[in-house]
């Protein structure tokens, strides 16, 4: 329930900021953020850096899931939830799980600047969610590590940084309970997809390669990083959901404690060895296998991806339970109905997939439709699926070659079916 607009104007009033704001309605709640349009005086300005309290309208997507994803942990678990977000911004995260998902929930919405934590007690007293929301003004690896006790742990942690979230991860992981959930978001993707690579390996522990398929190497680097630093405290993952959407990555995962589910997620990590040559990959399970140092295929030099997990990305399940309730809630957001669409169609699939536009780019030749390439395929014995990653990617066991004559042959036997 929104308080009325006598008693909001009155709180507006008693709340002083030094910076222009205005009033936005996201989801069903109603919330006060920065007026980004003040920051943007240059063509190239990022207002969301800029602004006095952070908040990008961009991640209205992240934050849709972020509910559907809680509201499917929620029902799944059958309990109170206590919920917290270290880095919080301007709180409309947070306010939105308290208005938006069911049942008894507390939460805890932290951020270091002072701004952003007077702003979000605004939203939370405009939401009347004073019993439900606790706002503070701290350090956030400091808040987390008081919640690090027995008992006193969480049921949600979402970390949600502007860049990395590696120096958040340790911190949060001791704060999250047994069968918790962590929910973590990068936007680092540079270093992610390759372009920095020491960058990378310094925050995440593992290689990229700047490959067609490098959003998939993104996520499974972040989760491998999550799954080592996890190790060191005897706890594992496993991993429930995740997307690569526009310029960020978003990972949800199970916090399971004992030595033993923590052996058995260590066990999901490998490297992924790519040929730049004819596109030849392969996954090696176990840290410690011997890796192949040419490709089987046309023995180029192969280059390496990793230590990463080599693990499902979504738990179909999970993910079916979020189509469901957006559906039964009457969701109109298409993007985000064909978005976890495709989630889900790819659940099963293999490890890394091939783009159509990087083959014919290589061969020469003029891009197929997308579909007609999955049908041939699967005619072929080699089940396919679109991939959400990219909107050319093919998911399927078949060898690279295979891909390629496939996709070559269309030039030359279907020139009706090719596109222009």
């Amino acid at each position: 329930m929104v308080l009325t607009n006598v008693v909001v104007d009155r709180v507006l009033e008693q709340t002083t900021f030094s910076f222009p704001r205005e009033v936005l309605r996201e989801g069903r709640v109603s919330v006060v953020v920065p007026e980004l349009e003040a920051y943007a005086t240059k063509p190239w300005d990022y207002a969301p850096s800029k602004a006095p309290v952070f908040f990008n309208p961009v991640m209205k997507l992240n934050r849709d899931i972020a509910v559907l994803a809680l509201r499917a942990y929620q029902s799944a678990s059958g309990r109170a939830l206590s919920v917290c977000e270290p880095l919080a911004g301007c709180g409309i995260r947070g306010v939105r799980f308290a208005v938006e998902v069911d049942g008894e929930i507390q939460i805890v919405l932290n951020d270091i600047n002072p701004e952003a934590a007077k702003l979000t007690q605004l939203n939370v007293a405009r939401n009347e969610l004073a019993d439900c929301i606790r706002v503070t003004n701290e350090d956030a690896n400091l808040l987390m590590s008081r919640f690090a006790a027995p008992r006193k742990r969480f049921d949600l942690i979402d970390v949600d940084p502007f860049g990395s979230p590696a120096p958040y991860i340790d911190a949060a992981i001791r704060a999250v309970r047994n069968d918790g959930l962590l929910a973590l978001t990068a936007t680092d993707m540079a270093p992610l997809c390759g372009v920095h690579l020491q960058a990378c390996i310094r925050k995440y522990g593992g290689r990229p390669l700047r490959t067609e398929y490098c959003h998939e190497l993104a996520v499974r680097l972040l989760a491998g990083c999550l799954t080592m630093m996890a190790a060191k405290h005897g706890i594992g993952i496993r991993v429930l959901f995740s997307h690569s959407t526009d310029h960020y990555i978003r990972l949800y995962a199970l916090i399971q404690y004992g030595a033993r589910r923590s052996d058995r997620s260590v066990q999901q990590m490998g490297y992924i060895l790519h040929c730049f040559s004819c596109l030849h990959r392969e996954v090696v399970a176990g840290m410690f296998s011997p890796l192949r140092l040419k490709c089987p295929d046309c023995g180029f030099k192969l280059s390496v991806a990793g230590p990463l997990w080599t693990g499902r990305l979504v738990d179909k399940d999970f993910c079916a339970s979020m189509i469901t309730d957006a559906v039964h809630r009457n969701s109109d957001e298409k993007l985000l109905l064909k978005l976890l669409s495709l989630i889900e169609g790819e659940a099963d699939a293999p490890v890394t997939y091939y783009t159509t536009d990087k083959i014919c780019d290589r061969l020469k030749v003029p891009i197929p439709p997308l579909m007609q390439v999955i049908e041939v395929l699967g005619s072929l014995g080699f089940p396919a699926v679109r991939t959400h990653f990219n909107s050319t990617g093919i998911k399927t066991e078949a060898p690279a070659s295979d891909v390629a004559s496939i996709v070559s042959s269309f030039s030359s036997s279907k020139p009706d079916h090719v596109s222009p």
